[in-house]
């Protein structure tokens, strides 16, 4: 890029009757310019919208062909292990994950404070991670 610079600075130099007034100023410019032809000949090729939808269509059909069996054998799974917990971490659990719910709520339900709810959610979780660790070839 360097090069192509001081050639082209030199070419207009040679040509009669176009005396650069500042080089430093012409050369800034064609390095520039230099620089954004070559970054648009590495900008990859964009992707026309009929190819996003085809590759969206194929990402989709590809997610519906997974197992339905698989997919309840992984939550039969999920619930045999969550029937393990005692019964208070497994109800916070649900409440955060299922419904959605701040500890602060889940607090005001099951009258505890959120400090609680949220120690119920690390020991539930530590013991998820547990159980899935065990049993990861399985899964």
């Amino acid at each position: 890029m360097v090069q192509e610079t001081y050639l082209r600075l030199l070419r207009a130099h040679q040509m009669p009757g176009a005396a650069i007034a500042n080089p430093e100023a012409y050369l800034y410019t064609v390095a520039l310019n230099l620089a954004r032809e070559q970054a648009a000949r590495r900008k990859p090729p964009s992707l026309q919208i009929e190819d996003v939808e085809q590759f969206s269509a194929a990402l989709a059909a590809t997610e519906a062909v997974e197992d339905a069996a698989e997919r309840e054998q992984r939550q039969r799974r999920l619930q045999d292990l969550l029937a393990t917990l005692p019964e208070r971490t497994r109800a916070v659990l649900v409440m955060q994950y299922r419904d959605g719910l701040s500890y602060k709520q889940i607090a005001q339900r099951l009258g505890v404070s959120p400090h609680m709810v949220k120690k119920h959610v690390v020991r539930g979780l530590s013991a998820c991670r547990r159980a899935v660790a065990d049993t990861a070839d399985t899964w």
